[in-house]
């Protein structure tokens, strides 16, 4: 429990009277400031707000619960995984919820699990939380789930279809569609005749609108689109498909899925002997940390998770707040691309020497 510097540590935690008598107001002034309610002069709300910083004092959040009927608390549905993504989407969405005065329930999923939403979404619900984010990346009815998920609060859906029915469904993190078909495009006009794509496994919903984008953009050029080989993320993975696409004299670009098989497919081309971008240009998906830095520098389309996580957080919590307000409306989501070093304009088509 954190004290004011003016207390001795078997002090009593301080009360919303001693807050109100440091800052010369009444309690309900405080309790007016604590809930953000209008018609509190911005002085007043300064000389609260220090007041309470002075002492250490801290809203009891259980007895506002009791009061308003709501616990100031929002779950999150999220898959157990360090892969980049997930995990990047998870701690924006921490940083967002810190600052809102909810406390954040985190229940994971593991992939594999047709149930584990349905079971994560039970747990929260049974700690009362007032509204739920679900960040699950995977298709569960392509594991044998058993369908849409009823529940009374709202809900938050973070770059997939909502699985559930509800009150207010929000959503947030799409447009991997358009950000593929943004990297497939620089390709083309960089004078590529088509682009292949190195997709990601296809039970995840990124995957499926990576792909989706990657064949669009083709479409729309009037290119034919080659077969797709398929990863797990893995760079180990890219590097089996580079190897793969390196004995197809017709490849001169490649659009992957993410950043960690970009990598491992430049190292397998290059032990191929083919240079890349000279003889084959790489686009990958994500902008990791690391992208900037391997050789060559790694052109990609970057994903702002703490742009997603703001926008759906805002929303979300405005929805809780007010149930029968009309919902936000959602930000678009940027469309960049890094443009680094391993892409450029095609090679001639002299035979290559091996």
């Amino acid at each position: 429990m954190t004290r004011g510097t003016g207390r001795s540590g078997s002090s009593p935690a301080p009360r919303s009277a001693d807050v109100a008598q440091l800052a010369g107001v009444s309690q309900k002034t405080v309790s007016r400031v604590f809930n953000d309610e209008q018609y509190v002069s911005a002085d007043v709300r300064r000389r609260v707000l220090e007041a309470a910083e002075r002492l250490g004092y801290r809203r009891n959040n259980a007895a506002r619960a009791l009061a308003s009927g709501r616990t100031r608390s929002i779950g999150v549905v999220t898959l157990g995984t360090a892969l980049y993504g997930p995990a990047s989407l998870l701690m924006g969405v921490e940083r967002v919820v810190r600052g809102t005065g909810y406390a954040l329930r985190v229940v994971n999923t593991v992939e594999g699990d047709p149930g584990g939403v349905a079971g994560a979404v039970d747990s929260l619900l049974d700690q009362g939380v007032d509204g739920i984010v679900i960040s699950e990346p995977i298709d569960e009815q392509a594991g044998g789930g058993d369908g849409a998920l009823r529940v009374d609060v709202p809900i938050l859906v973070l770059g997939a279809p909502s699985p559930v029915v509800a009150p207010t469904v929000l959503t947030a993190g799409g447009g991997a569609d358009a950000m593929a078909r943004a990297a497939t495009e620089h390709l083309l006009g960089l004078g590529h005749t088509t682009v292949h794509h190195l997709a990601g496994p296809q039970a995840w919903y990124a995957a499926r609108y990576r792909l989706e984008g990657w064949r669009t953009a083709l479409t729309a050029h009037g290119r034919k689109a080659p077969p797709v080989v398929q990863g797990d993320w893995s760079a180990a993975s890219g590097y089996a498909a580079g190897r793969e696409l390196a004995a197809d004299g017709d490849v001169t670009a490649v659009f992957a899925a993410n950043d960690d098989m970009a990598i491992g497919l430049v190292r397998a081309l290059t032990e191929a002997g083919l240079r890349v971008p000279h003889d084959v240009s790489v686009v990958g998906f994500d902008d990791i940390p690391v992208a900037a830095y391997v050789i060559p520098p790694l052109t990609t389309v970057p994903q702002r998770f703490d742009a997603v996580a703001r926008d759906g957080i805002r929303r979300l919590v405005h929805a809780i707040e007010n149930p029968d307000a009309v919902p936000l409306p959602a930000s678009e989501p940027p469309v960049d691309l890094v443009v680094r070093a391993s892409t450029a304009p095609p090679p001639d088509r002299t035979p290559r020497v091996r």
